[in-house]
């Protein structure tokens, strides 16, 4: 494994951990955004619709996977930046 990789990867989980902070607050606010008052529903929610549940699972993940990308390509770059090298 190349060293840069090695020393990248606390710094990647790091990073993992905050793109999870950002999305779960992206996501709650785009929840609302589309005109719902009450939380996000859980899938073991019995009271809620499969439909309302299957969106919200759709756009979580796609709101998740998109800062994930987004973080984890910005924390590539500035580790090129700083070191010469890409980490990945």
């Amino acid at each position: 494994m190349k060293p840069a990789k090695i020393v990248y990867r606390p710094v990647g989980m790091a990073l993992g951990a905050v793109s999870g902070l950002i999305a779960d607050a992206l996501f709650k606010r785009a929840w609302k955004a589309l005109g719902h008052e009450q939380d996000a529903p859980d899938a073991m929610d019995e009271d809620r619709a499969w439909a309302g549940v299957l969106t919200s699972a759709a756009l979580q993940g796609a709101i998740f996977a998109l800062a994930k990308a987004a973080v984890d390509r910005a924390g590539a770059t500035a580790a090129r930046r700083l070191t010469g090298v890409r980490p990945g």
